[in-house]
């Protein structure tokens, strides 16, 4: 929450996405993919942030737990700071190779085997 407050003024973000993302999965379930297409199904796309500021470590078991283990995840690398951010020590500069990796980790050892890493 101090995360979500400090850099969307959202303090109750992880609440919500939380809630968001059942329902979405409640609806669609595990994305299908017929003759390389997506038909129907949840796709969670997770951009990393610097310093593990994007709850990865939060993240990945809730999708885990709450989804499904078969739940496409994309965890995006493109993170660039931009605007304001360029003057917060905290997000003003792209992740590392390392940051990435760690993200990659994450999601493999709760057990997310589908998606784009």
């Amino acid at each position: 929450p101090q995360v979500a407050e400090r850099f969307a003024h959202a303090p109750d973000y992880p609440q919500v996405i939380a809630e968001a993302l059942k329902e979405m999965y409640r609806q669609v379930g595990d994305l299908i993919i017929e003759k390389g297409l997506a038909k129907k199904g949840l796709l969670v796309r997770h951009l990393v942030l610097p310093q593990g500021l994007a709850g990865t470590d939060q993240i990945m078991p809730f999708i885990a737990k709450h989804l499904s283990k078969d739940t496409y995840v994309n965890i995006m690398a493109q993170y660039r700071p931009l605007y304001q951010a360029r003057d917060d020590p905290l997000i003003n500069r792209p992740i590392t190779r390392r940051e990435y990796e760690e993200a990659q980790e994450i999601a493999r050892k709760e057990g997310l085997h589908r998606g784009f890493y």
